[in-house]
């Protein structure tokens, strides 16, 4: 288990040592007043403690992402450890530091209207399109996940997905419009502790049994075949780097009462989600004995629900398993409504609609979930893959546009510009190779998708150069 070990050692060094010099490089200013006291409304501008806002950020990212994602991940072996690690380290927690940050010294305002102030109206047109239709995929894909484990445990007596969608639904919709501090303030950071006592739960207990890892190997070991570049970097996305942890950022910039909570809050929280996708990665590749058993649980004990449900239950016995399970439901429920929230704000900021009363949070809100109760009726396996995809590239975009500020307040920008490039490789690689995308062979994706980075990092080079600076 030498390895898992490791993976959490650079997770935790990362936070203490490379997390303080994002936060230096940035430069936090406790002197300016923030959004959530300037701008304080009662709804969506209510200024909260950092644990608080930590532990709200921390399910507001979760979702399925480190836990589903990580045990997907955990096909290609060992190799996973390595992109969790790294990526939360030196990309996820950049990214979601940034554009937390940023929307922090923008009255917090949404990713969208971020990525327009320093990339352009264009990107500023284009992201706020992209970026809603991806929280109401994300959204959907976290009713149907949270139902089907729900339906799988059978709580309360009651094994019916479609009563559970319907429950999730009308709690979704509630949590949307209720003023941030009500609902999401009062039990999320409760949630938040059960996620992380029930990850460290079965972090510990294949530890304590003895648990061995597959060699490690820097070839991929996916029984599919499929190849570690750059597939991996899109399946382990919330545990690594995700686009949809930008837009959750800014619900949580408009609570902070100081800038310095910055680093505990964004950057922290990516590392606390790494921590739990290590975790996974490594019960899912151990449990089963290897990646061949694995692959043959996900075909035949109930896809990712099933495994986490039959580790849960063996490592932590029935009342932790039951304990586990449901600390693992909230992760996605706890996402799915504020992705709604989040796209809310998002048209509301576009349109400059203000939502103090509730009357025009209902106008918005009400489109969105008749168009997220159509999307309940497409393959949820579809709806993942485009999500997939859209994500990762989303983060490209935000890293792009953290670059660019960087560049115009005079600093050095390769903090965000380097994970840029790699996600931009990343990005286009998947789109070329992927069977949702051009399903071109790696021979021809590899070498254009490295191409496009190279062509998208001359261009912000040459633009970065040119550009006027600004005053931080």
């Amino acid at each position: 288990m030498l390895q898992f070990i490791i993976g959490i050692i650079i997770l935790i060094a990362g936070y203490i040592f490379y997390g303080k010099v994002v936060d230096k490089h940035f430069g936090i200013d406790d002197s300016r007043e923030t959004p959530a006291t300037r701008l304080e409304d009662g709804i969506d501008f209510v200024p909260m403690s950092w644990p608080r806002i930590f532990l709200i950020q921390l399910l507001n990212i979760a979702g399925l992402g480190p836990i589903f994602g990580a045990i997907q991940g955990a096909l290609f072996g060992p190799m996973a450890f390595v992109w969790i690690a790294l990526g939360s380290v030196f990309a996820g927690g950049v990214h979601d530091y940034f554009s937390g940050m940023l929307s922090l010294r923008h009255d917090g305002q949404s990713i969208s209207e971020i990525v327009g102030t320093y990339l352009g109206e264009g990107a500023r047109k284009v992201m706020r399109i992209f970026s809603v239709v991806l929280l109401v995929l994300v959204g959907t894909v976290f009713m149907q996940g949270p139902a089907g484990l729900l339906a799988n445990i059978k709580l309360f007596g009651l094994g019916n997905a479609n009563i559970w969608l319907a429950i999730i639904f009308a709690y979704y919709f509630i949590a949307t419009i209720l003023p941030v501090d009500k609902l999401i303030g009062k039990i999320y950071p409760i949630f938040g502790v059960s996620l992380l006592v029930m990850a460290g739960g079965i972090g510990t207990m294949i530890l304590v049994k003895g648990y061995e890892l597959p060699a490690f190997t820097v070839s991929s070991l996916h029984p599919g075949g499929l190849p570690i570049w750059a597939i991996l970097f899109t399946t382990i996305a919330c545990g690594a780097i995700s686009g949809f942890h930008a837009t959750q950022s800014p619900m949580m910039a408009r609570c902070m009462p100081k800038e310095s909570y910055g680093r505990r809050i964004f950057y922290g929280s990516m590392i606390a989600e790494g921590v739990i996708a290590m975790i996974w990665a490594a019960a899912a590749m151990v449990f089963f004995n290897g990646v061949p058993g694995l692959s043959d649980a996900l075909k035949n004990g109930g896809g990712a629900a099933g495994v986490v449900n039959t580790i849960s239950n063996t490592l932590l016995g029935p009342v932790g398993g039951l304990l586990a399970m449901l600390g693992v439901v909230a992760a996605p429920i706890t996402s799915g409504d504020t992705a709604f929230r989040s796209a809310r704000l998002t048209i509301a900021d576009a349109m400059k609609y203000e939502q103090g009363p509730i009357k025009k949070r209902l106008t918005l809100a009400i489109p969105l979930f008749i168009i997220a109760f159509a999307l309940t009726r497409v393959d949820f396996n579809i709806i993942w893959r485009y999500f997939a995809w859209s994500n990762q590239t989303l983060a490209m975009i935000v890293l792009w546009a953290a670059s660019a500020y960087l560049a115009k307040v005079n600093k050095s920008h390769w903090m965000t510009s380097i994970p840029a490039i790699f996600m931009t490789a990343v990005s286009a690689t998947y789109l070329l190779q992927a069977p949702e995308g051009f399903k071109l062979s790696t021979t021809i994706a590899y070498p254009v998708g490295i191409a496009i980075a190279v062509g998208a990092a001359a261009l912000f080079l040459f633009k970065a150069k040119s550009g006027k600076t600004i005053k931080a």
